[in-house]
């Protein structure tokens, strides 16, 4: 089970939503790329994603309507 602190995930971002919405399409983007390159993917999706966004491989862009 992947335990990582929030804080640490959330830096800057000020909504959980946007970050769920995120990791989720990132952890699909990542299934798919194995489907189609028929290999597998080393790990779970979700954890995948969490990873990639903490090591700075994508970013979350969030409206201005949620305020800063």
């Amino acid at each position: 089970m992947l335990n990582v602190d929030m804080r640490n995930v959330m830096g800057k971002h000020t909504s959980r939503y946007s970050l769920v919405t995120a990791v989720a399409k990132r952890a699909r983007e990542l299934v798919d790329e194995a489907e189609s390159d028929r290999r597998g993917l080393g790990g779970k999706p979700v954890t995948l994603a969490i990873n990639d966004l903490l090591d700075g491989r994508f970013a979350i862009i969030e409206p201005d309507e949620l305020g800063n």
